[in-house]
């Protein structure tokens, strides 16, 4: 299994998009993006990723030389179509629109449609944590519709439809909360089955409805599906996919699942809010910093050493790997390379990047 450091990874991404037709720009943003995501211990978004959006873009299904365009704009609120852009640069674009709605008005809202996969959600809320705003996303796979069974069914009828929202802090890492409204993430079965292991327990049923730790299951055919989150109160997370099918995708005008198997676009709805429109910015601190010490100071469970906020095992995964490098499986770095041959790039010169 070949590993990398961070910035040998980027190189290769680089070479990838520029030479699958995205701006030099763009290309970054892309790349800068999936990296993060192996950094912060999230491999389902990561260099897995690489070659299914290089593959797209040859393929037609993205269009990486397309420019988002704002269709609809008041003073607190947007409405941008990415005309298939990829999308990192779509919903890049939308976050800063919303960050600036949110500074001069309070409260900004941007839905987002046509722009690809936009990958990691919770990098999106985190731009604006970073500015010392909060920030709150909420995203589905238009028509896509076929991954999650619902709660009480048997048969996957929605997407992972996940969800973020991010916090600034006084003089520390934001609070980061980042989760699909399933189990898992799709790509984490995907992960999985590049690797040859079982999943764990809860993860997945067959297609009888059967428990089932084999990812083949998920694809078999007919097809197994992944849990809605919550396990005896799966209701939860069943209803909360449907709230982010009417945000994500009712409201941007991408559209909600309907059982398609082809995901052309996210649909994609952000919030920002500028915390001094609201409270001051000191006592909000204040707060917020008591609520952690509060929850801290929790007696810990057998096993377990601390009490974690959320966000924080992805920001000492990504001080680790930092310094570590990134693992990618064989599987995945296999099909990158053949994905280069196929735009005639020789993966062969990425060989002495290698660790």
């Amino acid at each position: 299994m070949p590993r990398f450091k961070p910035e040998d990874l980027r190189q290769i991404g680089y070479t990838l998009f520029e030479k699958a037709g995205c701006q030099k720009e763009d290309a970054r943003a892309v790349v800068d993006h999936l990296v993060e995501s192996n950094l912060f211990g999230h491999d389902s978004h990561g260099a897995i990723r690489f070659y299914e959006y290089a593959r797209a873009i040859r393929e037609g299904r993205f269009q990486p030389q397309a420019e988002p365009q704002v269709v609809q704009d008041k003073p607190c609120m947007a409405v941008v179509d990415a005309g298939g852009a990829m999308g990192q640069v779509g919903a890049t674009f939308a976050t800063r629109l919303a960050i600036e709605k949110a500074r001069e008005q309070g409260v900004g809202t941007v839905a987002l449609r046509n722009t690809s996969h936009i990958g990691r959600v919770g990098a999106y809320p985190l731009m604006a944590a970073r500015e010392g705003l909060i920030g709150q996303i909420f995203v589905n796979a238009g028509h896509l519709g076929y991954q999650i069974a619902p709660f009480g069914g048997l048969d996957g009828k929605l997407s992972t439809n996940p969800m973020a929202f991010a916090a600034p802090r006084r003089n520390a890492e934001p609070v980061l909360v980042d989760m699909t409204t399933s189990v898992v993430a799709e790509g984490k079965i995907r992960v999985a089955l590049n690797k040859g292991v079982d999943v764990p327990e809860g993860w997945l049923m067959d297609a009888n409805g059967n428990p089932t730790t084999d990812p083949k299951d998920f694809k078999a055919d007919p097809p197994g599906a992944i849990l809605p989150m919550g396990g005896v109160v799966a209701y939860k997370g069943y209803a909360l996919s449907l709230m982010v099918e009417i945000l994500g995708g009712a409201l941007s005008g991408l559209g909600c699942a309907n059982g398609s198997r082809t995901m052309v676009s996210n649909g994609v709805f952000l919030n920002v809010y500028h915390i001094e429109h609201f409270v001051e910015l000191e006592d909000y601190y204040d707060e917020l910093e008591s609520l952690i010490a509060h929850v801290k100071s929790s007696r810990t469970a057998p096993g377990i050493s601390e009490i974690l906020l959320p966000g924080e095992p992805e920001f000492r995964s990504a001080e680790r790997r930092s310094q570590e490098g990134i693992e990618v499986d064989d599987t995945t770095w296999e099909t990158i390379c053949e994905e280069a041959r196929m735009i005639d790039l020789d993966p062969s010169e990425w060989d002495d990047l290698k660790n």
